[in-house]
């Protein structure tokens, strides 16, 4: 079978040319850097961003044996990435096809842990130097590489190439940052993205910017967070939030990075002050800073209570510090109002649709560069309001604890923005199809 622009896909990654300095450079200096790698695993231990158990897969070793039959492996950086793969994977998983989704953070492989099928195959990424990759590559021999936003690293996409895997990057994204840096090294990111045969961009402006580097048949797609599911909660641990919590005002502070926290504690005290029974709980981005945001609350004269100690919310508690994994879809349900965090500081915010999808109604800073379209449509339509000051966002929050229709009136509106830029699956299943063809094949000529 043949894709869009007529190649076979299982011959369409031969290497047309000679790789850039930047790049030749950069292979040696990372084939030389493997003597290292026990020195950075051990580094990485002690500050807990590796699992002791699994350190050999970023050697590109793996206990797992891998399943027969076409392998469709799926690449994304951490639990964003994962996340938005999630109605991907259940599509490929009704094709019959097996999965392996390779990640690079704990967090993101605690969250395939709790959050995908078993018979999804986590790995961590191998450390890009060709002999990890080679190694990798050797075991898995994937049929199909599926590259979630833009986690490129060079030597894995390369090395796919050299193998003739079909190479596809979906949910591209390329950051208003990251776009000028990449384009003052052309040679070197165009000879990345022209390894892909297809790129599949989340919205216009990003297959403008993947083509102008380079990519091969860029097609605007859609982002597929607007089609992942509402996160699930447990239902025995909702309603005992619930019951501690009945009666009480509530505001989510969600995926909250450093930087942000002191101003979310100061605009809870201005608050309290009209609404004295008050509960802010705020979900770090990072749940091994629950401590020290404990600290720093307790620091500012108010009552905190940590999940990761097991303690609930009480009557005293002022800010609830949800610092645990995998547990957004419980928060987002105890309250309609949601302040989405990394938007008060220069990280370009978090995903607000999950939340959206259980009825919140959306507070955010100016910096929502990583959604920029999604903010830009909710702002636009009522669905979510912007704060670029600590004064603002208390008016803003104040509004809304104080006044129901207009938090149900920017329910409503978020709810029909993300229906209405909703279908992203879709068409990415569709621009997949010539190669998912081609495996439906492959598995039909193996059982024959």
């Amino acid at each position: 079978m043949r894709n869009s622009a007529g190649r076979d896909p299982k011959m369409s990654n031969s290497l047309p040319n000679s790789l850039p300095m930047t790049l030749r450079v950069y292979r040696r200096l990372a084939s030389g850097l493997v003597p290292l790698a026990p020195a950075l695993i051990k580094r990485r231990l002690k500050q807990g961003k590796e699992d002791p158990a699994r350190v050999g897969e970023r050697r590109g070793l793996s206990r797992d044996v891998r399943p027969h039959g076409p392998l469709v492996w799926i690449h994304g950086a951490s639990v964003g990435e994962v996340l938005a793969a999630a109605a991907l994977i259940e599509r490929l998983r009704e094709l019959n096809l097996r999965i392996l989704l390779t990640s690079g953070t704990v967090t993101s492989a605690a969250v395939v842990a709790k959050r995908f099928p078993p018979d999804v195959i986590h790995q961590y990424v191998p450390y890009d130097s060709p002999r990890y990759v080679a190694r990798f590559l050797d075991h898995w021999k994937p049929s199909l590489a599926l590259f979630i936003e833009s986690d490129l690293w060079p030597n894995l996409i390369l090395a796919g190439a050299t193998r003739r895997v079909p190479m596809v990057l979906i949910n591209g994204r390329m950051s208003p940052r990251s776009f000028p840096r990449w384009r003052r090294m052309h040679g070197t990111i165009s000879a990345l993205l022209s390894r892909f045969d297809i790129c599949l961009a989340q919205s216009n402006t990003d297959a403008e910017r993947f083509a102008a580097l380079g990519g091969r048949d860029v097609l605007t797609t859609g982002n597929l967070k607007l089609d992942v599911p509402a996160p699930p909660a447990d239902p025995a641990k909702l309603e005992r939030l619930m019951a501690m919590t009945r009666g009480r005002p509530i505001i989510v502070a969600a995926s909250t990075h450093p930087g942000e926290e002191e101003i979310l504690v100061a605009a809870h005290r201005s608050l309290a002050g009209f609404f004295p029974q008050l509960l802010t709980v705020i979900v770090p981005r990072h749940p091994d800073r629950g401590s020290a945001l404990g600290g720093l609350i307790t620091a500012s004269g108010l009552k905190a209570a940590l999940r990761s100690r097991e303690e609930l919310p009480t009557a005293t508690t002022d800010i609830y510090v949800a610092d645990t994994m995998g547990e957004l879809g419980l928060f987002y349900r105890l309250s309609p109002i949601v302040f989405m965090g990394g938007s008060l500081i220069r990280h370009g915010g978090q995903n607000p649709i999950e939340a959206i999808k259980l009825g919140a109604a959306i507070i955010h800073g100016p910096h929502v560069f990583n959604f920029a379209d999604v903010y830009e449509a909710l702002d636009g339509n009522g669905g979510a309001r912007q704060a670029e000051t600590q004064e603002l966002l208390v008016k803003q929050l104040g509004q809304l604890l104080a006044d129901p229709a207009v938090r149900d009136k920017m329910q409503r509106a978020g709810a029909g923005v993300v229906e209405q830029l909703g279908g992203a699956l879709d068409r990415t299943m569709s621009a997949l199809e010539p190669y998912l063809m081609q495996l439906r094949i492959e598995m039909g000529a193996a059982n024959a």
